[in-house]
């Protein structure tokens, strides 16, 4: 069985690829801890930074649906190129963030680089196994589910760093520089990044196309089980919005925020990784993915009833440690599963019902985050993943393991 380590040295274009996702999401961090800390100071209210990543999901998830189409239909390498630039350009808007009166400009940057994202994520998800060999798959998976982890780690600890020691604009400098090396390096894949296509086929029509996906997750309960799960780490995604404030309680700064973010980062990336001879047992899948909900709940629990700062990071590890394990888990269980002419629309679907429970937890968060104590929207947080991960445990109980036929199928 090849090991993450052989896959990445030996597979240039899962290389290329894989860095390029990691310069993408490292970019991302260097534009989100700096504007999280430089909103409440420019405003002086916690709400413009839940906006903020309201927004981001937001977007998200209305765009997913669409976007997973033309993951389907349209180059993928296109798709991710025109998305960095876009990215890109929308970045270069924070420049003119500077008072109170510009704060909106952060929304409309946002929105834009979300749109970017939204396009970026189902064709990023639904290339990778165009780049390996089938028995290459499980390891790349580990691997590529650090990447979001591991970007999180460096983009979180270097934005706080360059934002405090330099200020927020030279982190938005660096962000742009990034999104033009992942432009490059995508540039430089050479394995198409679809299965061929038959020339002589009708284009499909969007909604044609979302009914097509939709009909074939309903008709598989275990699919089903899969694009809901992301949804309760979605739904206690809301404590996102604290950290600045928690930062502030304890007295830490920007680069306690960027800490508290890059230890989330780090819980996500060794998650993936310890939590990769689960996929020998696929009698373990739906369990495993049941008690990483809620041990993620359970680590803001813990979060909202922590004395010191040096427990509250331990804490915020060990619940991405069990989020991140949650998201690698379902993206490897879908991608060996779904075809490759729907892979960009079920991923998407996946993405989008994940990113409007993070956007409705945000939209919370951000209604509550000048009125209650923090300690009340993390443990609060934290119960509803806890409760959904439970409801979700009884509701899949019955289904077969994956890798065993389910009654539909």
């Amino acid at each position: 069985m090849p090991t993450p380590l052989s896959v990445l040295t030996g597979n240039r274009d899962f290389r290329r690829l894989f860095v390029a996702e990691l310069v993408v999401f490292g970019s991302d961090w260097f534009v989100m801890v700096p504007l999280l800390v430089l909103l409440p100071e420019l405003t002086g209210s916690g709400v413009w930074g839940a906006l903020v990543l309201a927004v981001d999901t937001g977007i998200n998830a209305l765009l997913l649906p669409y976007t997973g189409t033309i993951a389907d239909r349209v180059d993928r390498r296109k798709i991710l190129i025109a998305a960095n630039v876009v990215a890109l350009l929308a970045t270069t808007l924070l420049f003119l963030v500077r008072t109170p009166a510009t704060a909106p400009l952060a929304l409309v940057a946002i929105g834009a680089i979300a749109v970017a994202k939204a396009f970026y994520s189902p064709a990023a998800s639904a290339a990778l196994p165009n780049v390996v060999d089938p028995g290459e798959l499980a390891a790349a998976n580990s691997i590529a589910g650090s990447a979001w982890g591991t970007m999180t780690i460096v983009g979180a600890s270097l934005g706080g760093i360059v934002s405090s020691a330099f200020g927020p604009y030279v982190s938005f400098a660096a962000a742009s520089a990034s999104l033009l090396a992942a432009v490059v390096l995508t540039v430089a894949i050479r394995r198409p990044l679809q299965a061929p296509r038959d020339p002589d086929a009708a284009p499909v029509r969007t909604w044609h196309a979302l009914l097509e996906a939709f009909q074939y997750i309903a008709a598989r309960p275990r699919l089903r089980a899969l694009v809901t799960v992301k949804s309760a780490v979605g739904l206690g995604n809301g404590v996102l919005t604290v950290f600045p404030l928690l930062a502030g309680m304890y007295a830490v700064g920007p680069l306690g925020a960027g800490l508290l973010f890059a230890l989330r980062g780090a819980g996500a990336l060794v998650g993936p990784l310890v939590m990769r001879p689960v996929l020998r047992h696929r009698n373990w899948l739906l369990p495993g993915l049941a008690l990483s909900m809620s041990l993620y709940g359970l680590g803001y629990v813990g979060v909202a009833l922590a004395p010191w700062f040096w427990l509250v990071g331990a804490l915020v590890f060990v619940a991405h440690f069990a989020g991140g394990t949650n998201w690698f888990l379902s993206n490897y269980a879908l991608q060996a599963e779904v075809p490759d002419h729907l892979r960009g629309r079920v991923f998407a679907t996946d993405l989008m019902l994940a990113t409007l429970a993070i956007s409705i937890s945000q939209l919370g968060a951000a209604f509550f985050v000048d009125r209650v104590d923090e300690r009340v929207i993390l443990a609060g947080c934290g119960l509803i993943t806890v409760t959904y991960a439970i409801g979700w445990r009884i509701a899949t109980r019955k289904l077969s393991v994956a890798g065993q036929p389910s009654p539909v199928e």
